[in-house]
């Protein structure tokens, strides 16, 4: 079992401390979600552990070996895949060449094995029919299989998704979350940040809060949605999933 960890966080812009001493984990076959109001500082931890944001103190670890100075392609290359809210594709590539193009960085694999793993990745997606668009045909629902299968294949232990839920109709929520239990049953470890509370708390099994840059809370869906402190200053006492 794989197990990502930040512990004890802390980032400072300007003399002002966005966040601090925010710890949390994410092990195989887990979804967690990182949640809490607007400015809480959950997008910077989050932009912390991909690689975005460079962090002032705390360690970030994948089993015991610290990655904390490791820039993004590093972390790439060492577990961790990363889906950004916007539209991450190559639109002038197909679907089929934007899978080769993450696959042909693999050098451990024989070009036959890469045909291949492209092959299994658009059968498992449910992406065959549209192999040969163009990225900038695809709706939103198939560019995000689209996107998520390239991100798998680089063979991640962990892939941390950033708003999967945002500007995506009903129907493709509902298809993004058999997607990310999918991941999960594949034995991935997913973070999952997002503004839809509600979406987020339904498909993960573990939920850290922040708020002012502090977790405030963590726990089980039903455990933060309880937590008095969650109630007074994010979700209030009327939400319900």
């Amino acid at each position: 079992m794989a197990i990502l960890k930040a512990e004890h966080l802390a980032k400072s812009y300007s003399g002002r401390k966005v966040v601090s001493d925010v710890s949390l984990e994410v092990e195989s076959g887990k979804i967690v979600g990182l949640l809490g109001p607007n400015g809480a500082g959950k997008t910077t931890s989050f932009y912390m552990i991909v690689g975005l944001v460079s962090r002032d103190e705390g360690t970030i670890t994948i089993d015991g070996e610290d990655i904390s100075l490791q820039p993004m392609h590093n972390r790439s290359r060492m577990g961790i895949g990363y889906l950004p809210q916007e539209a991450s594709i190559f639109r002038r590539l197909t679907v089929y060449d934007n899978l080769m193009a993450v696959l042909e960085t693999r050098k451990e694999l024989t070009k036959e094995d890469r045909q291949d793993k492209a092959e299994e990745l658009l059968d498992e997606f449910n992406i065959q029919h549209i192999r040969d668009s163009l990225g900038q045909a695809l709706s939103g629902g198939e560019r995000r299989r689209v996107e998520i299968a390239r991100a798998l294949a680089a063979n991640p232990k962990f892939i941390l998704l950033d708003e999967p839920f945002a500007g995506v109709d009903p129907i493709s929520v509902i298809d993004i979350k058999k997607i990310i239990k999918h991941l999960r049953d594949r034995g991935l470890g997913v973070l999952i940040t997002d503004h839809n509370v509600r979406e987020t708390l339904d498909v993960c099994e573990h939920a850290y809060i922040v708020s002012q840059g502090h977790l405030i809370a963590n726990g089980t869906p039903d455990h933060v949605l309880n937590h008095e402190h969650v109630k007074r200053v994010y979700l209030g006492d009327q939400f319900r999933l």
